[in-house]
């Protein structure tokens, strides 16, 4: 485990990693009880990753039920917006489009949705087991219950994913106060995160009236 954390401290590159969203639709915003949250985060991420070049994938679980990715986040520039059944993002569609855009596979996935227990937590095993880097972005993941979240992201650190935020992914892949695109992150990143509310309890429907 050792060995597999030090081999995962880099730094981010633009043109090796793929952003990696997980079906952050519009029917789970009944059921999560922090998804303005989620959404307000993604946001900030989506719009970095639009300034700085950095590919992106979209999936949507099972979207006649569930619906589309939900209206505030902007991602009609993805690479594609794949419609699935199995709770991993890793579905035929999406390998194919690794490999068109990385002659392979991407060196970092960038990892961030709901359900951070089921989809999000799949979608980490079967990266980490084709040799893809993930960075998880705690921040702009939820659960149902926060400790289904916080008890995913553990497991998922012991495997050697990098449980990281936002603002931290963005400044990584920007790296350089000189960097071209610094000014338009700058101002992306004035607005502070939304608190996701890690190693919290879930707030009940009476806490939060």
């Amino acid at each position: 485990m050792v060995n597999r954390m030090r081999q995962s401290l880099y730094r981010l590159k633009s043109n090796k990693t793929l952003f990696m969203m997980c079906d952050i639709q519009e029917k789970f915003k009944p059921a999560i009880p922090l998804i303005e949250a989620v959404i307000e985060n993604s946001k900030k991420l989506i719009e970095a990753g639009k300034v700085l070049n950095v590919p992106l994938v979209v999936t949507e679980q099972y979207p006649e039920r569930l619906g589309s990715t939900v209206s505030e986040l902007d991602v009609k520039h993805a690479c594609a917006v794949v419609p699935k059944t199995k709770f991993s993002m890793i579905v035929p569609e999406v390998e194919n489009m690794m490999k068109n855009l990385f002659s392979d596979k991407p060196k970092t996935a960038v990892l961030f949705g709901i359900e951070t227990h089921v989809c999000v937590e799949q979608t980490a095993f079967d990266l980490i087991n084709n040799g893809i880097d993930v960075w998880l972005v705690a921040d702009c993941c939820a659960s149902r219950l926060n400790q289904d979240r916080d008890l995913a992201l553990e497991r998922l650190r012991q495997i050697g994913c990098i449980i990281s935020s936002t603002e931290s992914v963005i400044f990584n892949l920007l790296s350089d106060k000189n960097h071209k695109s610094f000014k338009e992150i700058a101002s992306l990143v004035k607005r502070v995160a939304a608190d996701l509310k890690l190693g919290l309890p879930t707030a009940s429907a009476k806490d939060k009236k």
